[in-house]
């Protein structure tokens, strides 16, 4: 059995839905549509990769699908609740009961030891952290014999672990991982790599990776492909190779287009 069938959980759940959600920056002259109705549905415990040409949408979608950023039309659902509208306060409830993130910059406070940051979540949401738990997920990371040193005595790879460990405490359903892997040596970005495919084959989260690498898309199931702030093209049990040919043709269309030689049809 392949690691992609090993994964626990029901895969006909509905982990997020985009409903002809559009995003634009600016307005008159000046507006630049970074999202231009988007529709699409993951599946619960799913690897999905998002990746595109510079200016593509691709960190838009996922800050409008995490409620990082508001949407301008169109619905977004996480486990088949919409995302909260009106006030602040709800919007960031709902992420943290929902959602984790990892980034490519760690976000680890300088002053908390690596247990204490792996926690923090539980503590911003009025929650009392486990112990055991949170020391357990250290371990899962290989970070088990660093609980009490601070950020700037682990390697970029090791802060890298903690931010997943991090992500993973509130036990959230969706995972956002946005460039992850971009400061990181081959060695460490492959190590992280494979601490998100353990997300979802031993968490059963649904892991949503934007990046630029091909080498990274090709540890999701799936990748899909945005131009223009539309969705071009989807590509199932991704290669490297495979990733980076449809990226060329798609950077080509996208350079044809900008040079009057018609509209962008997919890919």
């Amino acid at each position: 059995m392949s690691e992609r069938e090993r994964r626990p959980g029901n895969r006909s759940a509905e982990a997020l839905r985009l409903v002809s959600v559009s995003k634009v920056y600016g307005a008159g002259d000046g507006a630049v549509t970074a999202l231009d109705g988007v529709t699409l549905s993951l599946p619960a415990g799913s690897f999905t990769a998002i990746m595109g040409p510079s200016g593509s949408g691709k960190s838009t979608l996922l800050q409008c699908a995490a409620g990082l950023d508001r949407t301008d039309r169109g619905q977004v659902l996480v486990g088949g609740t919409e995302m909260p509208g009106g006030g602040e306060a709800a919007l960031t409830r709902f992420r943290r009961e929902r959602i984790g993130f990892v980034f490519q910059q760690y976000n680890l406070l300088p002053t908390l030891t690596v247990e204490e940051n792996t926690a923090l979540p539980l503590r911003l949401a009025g929650r009392k952290a486990d112990p055991e738990r949170v020391r357990a997920l250290l371990a899962q990371v290989g970070l088990g014999d660093r609980l009490h040193h601070r950020p700037d005595a682990l390697s970029g790879g090791q802060r890298q672990r903690v931010a997943i460990a991090r992500a993973l405490v509130t036990r959230p359903g969706l995972l956002f991982a946005d460039e992850p892997t971009g400061a990181l040596d081959t060695r460490s970005a492959r190590d992280v790599l494979g601490l998100l495919r353990e997300a979802v084959c031993l968490h059963g989260s649904t892991v949503v990776l934007v990046t630029h690498d091909p080498v990274a898309a090709s540890h999701a199931d799936s990748v899909l492909f945005l131009a223009d702030g539309r969705l071009a093209g989807h590509l199932p049990a991704p290669t490297a190779e495979a990733v980076a040919e449809r990226m060329t043709h798609l950077g080509d269309r996208v350079a044809a287009r900008g040079t009057g030689s018609g509209p962008l049809t997919g890919v």
